[in-house]
């Protein structure tokens, strides 16, 4: 029985997952849909929880300050929703669970640094979700172009009923 959900399971599976822990400062792209357009937002904060590490429902707690208000969102590692995860800062934390840093503000909210190689750690390809982002850049482009197209055609029109109107008073 554990095969066949196992099976269920790794195929929702991401090929490629960065390595995030907690006390990492990240950049989530996530991909957001308003009515019939989509666009990817990016959410960046301080990764303040892991759960589930090597599951399929793993996820992060990322928390930023927004106009002087803590947000908190979660994110599923493996949803299709989260396109990308970049690791901008890595601190040295000794929790999984970073409760604390919900009452702190200003200096005492700071972490200490850790060196680490930037390049090493966001460098994951995931083909599919880089299929995924250049389809949307695709169709914004060419919603773009369709309004750009439709407006020329408006203009093109109007600058005809001008040029009869003159004609027409002209004779």
């Amino acid at each position: 029985m554990e095969s066949v959900i196992q099976k269920i399971n790794q195929k929702y599976l991401k090929g490629a997952v960065v390595n995030v822990r907690s006390g990492d400062t990240v950049k989530v792209h996530q991909k957001i849909r308003e009515g019939a357009k989509e666009r990817v937002q990016i959410f960046q904060g301080l990764v303040i929880r892991t759960d589930r590490k090597g599951s399929h429902t793993s996820r992060i707690t990322v928390r930023r300050i927004a106009s002087g208000i803590g947000v908190e969102k979660s994110f599923l590692l493996h949803s299709p929703l989260v396109l990308k995860i970049e690791v901008t800062k890595r601190s040295k934390v000794r929790r999984n669970y970073l409760s604390y840093m919900r009452e702190r503000t200003g200096k005492s909210a700071r972490l200490t640094g850790m060196d680490f190689d930037k390049d090493a750690v966001n460098n994951i390809r995931d083909e599919a979700a880089e299929a995924e982002e250049a389809k949307l850049a695709e169709d914004t482009a060419k919603a773009a172009e369709a309004e750009h197209d439709a407006k020329a055609a408006e203009e093109s029109a109007n600058d005809a009923k001008v040029a009869e109107a003159v004609a027409k008073h002209e004779a």
